[in-house]
């Protein structure tokens, strides 16, 4: 541990990193069942509110959908509010955790990222997080451990904003990042309280819209007149459309006060001059800038696109990006039933539809169940967006890890 600027520099898993992060936060109130990979972060939040470090009522509950309920209730009457949990735990929760968006509660959750409970998997997968696309919770996904700790901090400050008042989930890879240990920057406490101040006394929304007084008592909600249920989820959009916005505001406060930079929606890697774009999402873009090197230095005019924001998305920045470029390849760890295509990809066919554009797109999976994603996967999954590029025949969609599907 050192010291740099008034800061502490410490090495910290990504789950450490996160909870450090929610410490300096100062929850009123923690709820969490533990569920590998994110139980190291609950069982260090613990041991902060035991020995002092932490003033926060910390709720062992029976299950994650009890986890959920508590700061659903907590949020409602106030409080600042965590909760963290994976793969089976989020599914378990998901009716209050859709109601906690609806509610347009500013809760804030870590979601360490694993297969969910579609067939069983017990290892890393990203399926757990972007089955929940449509659930109206933001969703930021980090590739590194102080980017991990920021964007706790600064997922507070958009939850809690007057303009937005919606919960955000923190995702990173489940047993890669969550366990990685990687050196993070700790800042004093009181940049944190001076990054939070704006929020500090927020006022929370009435659901139901037209009410006289305090809230309804929420058992009454299945008599919402439709006009009522239809204005809600039409606020409850206008919000999230507003947070691509507020976001960078939130960027511009944090690197005023941190001294250091927040990616909020997409992070370029050598795309000005780029014809060939390749995008992923989490740890695999780190990955992915070793061959981005390599495929530069044999003359190829490549780059590499992260998306950081997943909900909402980054449509603006995704368009302008796309512009131009001769091919795209799409790198995911899950996969959208029904379609035999990515979540991103359909995003980025949506996008590019809008924009009116017509970029050839390559859709890659791999990484699923714990499945390395190798720099021998993402060489392959470049040089044939590279041979797309060029007019060649390729498939539209490629199994990475399955090479004998192409035999």
């Amino acid at each position: 541990m050192a010291e740099k600027d008034g800061s502490t520099l410490k090495i910290l898993t990504g789950n450490h990193a996160a909870s450090n992060a929610v410490k300096l936060c100062k929850p009123d109130v923690i709820a969490a069942y533990p569920i590998t990979p994110q139980t190291q972060l609950v069982e260090e939040l613990n041991r902060f509110r035991a020995e002092g470090e932490i003033d926060a009522e910390f709720v062992d509950v029976e299950s994650e959908n009890s986890a959920m309920a508590v700061v659903w209730g907590a949020s409602n009457a106030g409080a600042r509010v965590f909760t963290a949990t994976s793969s089976y735990g989020l599914n378990y929760m998901y009716d209050i955790f859709t109601r906690a968006s609806g509610h347009r509660l500013p809760i804030v959750m870590v979601n360490a990222n694993r297969e969910a409970t579609i067939r069983g998997g017990l290892a890393r997968g990203r399926s757990d997080m972007l089955m929940m696309r449509d659930s109206g919770w933001i969703q930021l996904e980090c590739c590194n451990c102080q980017e991990i700790f920021d964007t706790v901090i600064a997922a507070y400050r958009i939850a809690e904003d007057a303009d937005v008042l919606l919960p955000v989930m923190v995702s990173y890879d489940g047993w890669y990042i969550s366990f990685l240990l990687e050196r993070v920057e700790i800042p004093p406490q009181s940049y944190v309280d001076k990054f939070l101040e704006p929020v500090a006394n927020v006022e929370r929304l009435r659901v139901i819209p037209g009410y006289p007084g305090e809230r309804p008592d929420p058992t009454h909600e299945k008599l919402m007149p439709p006009e009522n249920f239809m204005e809600v989820h039409l606020k409850h959009g206008l919000a999230l459309e507003g947070v691509k916005d507020k976001i960078d505001q939130v960027a511009s406060e944090f690197v005023d006060i941190f001294g250091r930079p927040l990616i909020t929606k997409i992070e370029e890697y050598k795309t000005d001059d780029a014809d060939i774009l390749f995008i992923a999402m989490g740890g695999e873009a780190s990955s992915a800038k070793v061959i981005i090197d390599k495929k530069r230095d044999e003359g190829h005019k490549i780059g590499l696109v992260r998306l950081k924001m997943y909900r909402p998305c980054p449509e603006k920045e995704l368009a302008k990006v796309l512009k131009g470029r001769k091919a795209v390849g799409v790198l995911e760890q899950a996969v959208a039933n029904g379609w035999n295509r990515g979540y991103i990809y359909q995003d980025l066919a949506t996008v590019q539809y809008r924009a009116g554009l017509s970029v050839p797109m390559i859709n890659f999976f791999d990484g699923m169940n714990g499945g390395d994603i190798t720099l021998e996967h993402i060489e392959k999954a470049v040089d044939l967006t590279i041979d797309a590029a060029q007019g060649k025949d390729v498939e539209e969609y490629y199994w990475l890890a399955l090479p004998w599907l192409y035999e």
